[in-house]
């Protein structure tokens, strides 16, 4: 049996196609790990802020650990004015990431846990709304100059910048996709031809890569949206 056998035996490529339209089709076992990912974060916000006290501990005292951690990155890129706007939406999408990627990496528990980012569908759809909500916020704080960098330093390289627009977000989709796919059919394998020990080492790897891969994703995405605060940097 090979590889690609074995991994889709197991369940990790078994995206349980459904065609609910003539040619539409949705990956319903995306959509499960989607919605219960949302449902974890969810529970974990409502833990960590239904008691807040004044000296965290507990749950509280981890998600303030990872807030103030990207709320540092956010400051050190896009300023405090930046932060205080792009918060919400950078600090979902980590939290998102993060637990997405980590559902697939769990050790076995009798029914397979896939991560929602092991579809190449919700990489890339996740990279198309950062790029959206970075040309939102440029606007927003800008007005159409905001596009003007499509065409620094000359003009002429209008055609290059455009392409580079539309590779980032493909880029960031793939490099996620790819990790995290490649990740679960190793441990899947990795199950069936030594099911003892093995697995469990990889699973501790695994669970780092998946922060690794969410942090990624976060910073680029950080990174993209700064250039519509940079003038309001102190």
């Amino acid at each position: 049996m090979g590889i690609a056998e074995a991994a889709s035996s197991g369940g990790v490529l078994e995206y349980m196609p459904k065609e609910i339209y003539p040619g539409i089709v949705i990956n319903m076992q995306t959509l499960y790990m989607s919605w219960l990912t949302m449902a974890i974060v969810a529970i974990i916000v409502f833990a960590a802020t239904r008691n807040i006290k004044e000296i965290p501990s507990g749950i509280q005292n981890l998600v303030e650990m990872f807030v103030e951690w990207l709320n540092g990155l956010m400051d050190n890129n896009m300023g405090v004015a930046g932060r205080r706007i792009a918060a919400p939406f950078v600090i979902t999408l980590f939290l998102y990431l993060f637990v997405g990627n980590e559902i697939g990496m769990l050790p076995q528990i009798g029914v397979h846990l896939s991560s929602p980012t092991n579809d190449v569908n919700v990489p890339l759809a996740l990279a198309l709304m950062v790029s959206v909500t970075v040309y939102i916020y440029g606007v927003a704080q800008k007005g159409l100059i905001y596009f003007k960098h499509l065409i620094e330093p000359f003009a002429i390289m209008l055609p290059l910048n455009i392409l580079e627009e539309v590779a980032k977000p493909v880029t960031m989709a793939l490099r996620l996709f790819g990790n995290i796919l490649a990740g679960e059919i190793l441990l899947e394998v990795l199950y069936k031809l030594v099911p003892f020990l093995v697995p469990n080492v990889w699973i501790g790897f695994s669970l780092v890569i998946g922060f690794l891969q969410a942090f990624i994703f976060t910073m680029l995405t950080v990174i993209a949206i700064a250039p519509a605060f940079r003038s309001e940097q102190k």
